[in-house]
C-alpha cells in the first residue's frame, strides 16, 4: 500500500532524473521513465512544506482517466506496464503504489499549452489593466469569471522549479516550433479542453482553465505528457455555485492560494506551514473533484 502522505519518494534502484514541484522522475532505460506523483503542493511557484494526504494518488487516477477517455484525440505518454516490470523491490513498489506510472521518455516542448474558457486569475488582471487577455483583445464590459466568447489558447514558458512561468504571444510559439507545429499545438489544446469541459459540465463541474504539456516522439509527432486535467493543473468550479462577477469556490488548489493571500507572506521561499484544517479541506476538495469527474 502506498503511504497516505508521501512528500518525497526514495527509489534507489533507478537513477533520479528530476524532482519537480510535484513529481519525482526516474530513468528506467533510454526509452522509459517512472513518474511518481507525490503529495507535494506548490502555490505561487513555491513548494509548500506540508503534503496533502492522498493528493498524488488522486492526481494519478484522474490523469489516467483523462488519458484513456481522450485517447482518440492524440497519443499520450502512458505505457501498459505494471510497476513490477520496473521495480523489483517490494518495499519500493509499496512506497509508490497507486501514485506511479511507467511512461514513454519523450522530448518535452518548451511551452505550457494553456486553454482558458473563463475570465479569471491572471487573465482577469490583464483584462482589467488593458482589455486584453494575454495580449488577445476581448469585448468591453466583461465581469470577473465571465465565460469567454470562445476558449482561448494562451501559451507560456516553462520555468525551472522556483521560477515563474511567463505568458508569451502565439508568434513566439511559431518562432520556436514553426507554424505547422504551433497551430497543431493550439488546435489540440482547444480540442482537449472543449471535450473535457463538456464531460465535466455534465457532472456539475466547470473547467475554467487548464494547462497541458506535450512532447515529441522520435518521428516528431505530438504526444500528450505530464498530467491531464487535474486539480493541480486546472481551475475546477462547482457549476451550482457559479456566479459571474466574483471568484467562484473551487475544487482545486485555488483554495490554498486564497488562504495564503490572507497571510503576510511575500510568495518567496520558505513557504508558511498550512493549518491542519486547510490541509484536510484541500484533500477533501481533490477527492470530491475526482469522484464527480470519474462517475
Amino acid at each position: 500500500m502506498s503511504p497516505e502522505r508521501l512528500y518525497q519518494s526514495e527509489i534507489t534502484s533507478l537513477p533520479l532524473l528530476q524532482r519537480g514541484k510535484v513529481r519525482d522522475v526516474y530513468a528506467v532505460d533510454r526509452e522509459t521513465l517512472l513518474v511518481v506523483t507525490t503529495d507535494r503542493l506548490s502555490a505561487f511557484d513555491v513548494i509548500l512544506p506540508d503534503p496533502i494526504p492522498g493528493k498524488g494518488a488522486v492526481l494519478t487516477r484522474l490523469s489516467n482517466f483523462w488519458f484513456d477517455r481522450l485517447a482518440g484525440a492524440i497519443p499520450n505518454q502512458c505505457l501498459d506496464l505494471p510497476l513490477e516490470a520496473v521495480l523489483s523491490d517490494p518495499e519500493e513498489r509499496g512506497q509508490v503504489a497507486g501514485r506511479a506510472v511507467v511512461v514513454r521518455r519523450l522530448a518535452p516542448l518548451p511551452f505550457e499549452a494553456i486553454a482558458r474558457g473563463y475570465l479569471i486569475g491572471s487573465g482577469w488582471k490583464d483584462y482589467q489593466a488593458d482589455g486584453h487577455l494575454c495580449g488577445i483583445p476581448l469585448p468591453a464590459g466583461l465581469r470577473q469569471a465571465d465565460r469567454l466568447p470562445a476558449p482561448l489558447f494562451t501559451p507560456s514558458t516553462k520555468a525551472e522549479v522556483g521560477g515563474h512561468d511567463e505568458n508569451v504571444a502565439f508568434d513566439a510559439v511559431i518562432g520556436e516550433l514553426g507554424r505547422d507545429m504551433a497551430e497543431e499545438l493550439r488546435d489540440i489544446t482547444l480540442r482537449l479542453y472543449t471535450e473535457a469541459a463538456g464531460h465535466a459540465r455534465d457532472r456539475g463541474i466547470i473547467i475554467a482553465d487548464t494547462k497541458f504539456e506535450f512532447g515529441l516522439d522520435p518521428a516528431g509527432d505530438l504526444v500528450w505528457i505530464d498530467e491531464a486535467l487535474t486539480p493541480d493543473s486546472s481551475r475546477f468550479w462547482p457549476a451550482d455555485a457559479y456566479r459571474p462577477g466574483r471568484s467562484p469556490p473551487s475544487f482545486d488548489k485555488q483554495f490554498v492560494r486564497d488562504y495564503l493571500e490572507t497571510l503576510d507572506w511575500d510568495k518567496t521561499p520558505p513557504a508558511p506551514r498550512l493549518p491542519d484544517g486547510i490541509i484536510e479541506q484541500t484533500a477533501d476538495k481533490y477527492r470530491e473533484a475526482e469522484q464527480r469527474l470519474r462517475r
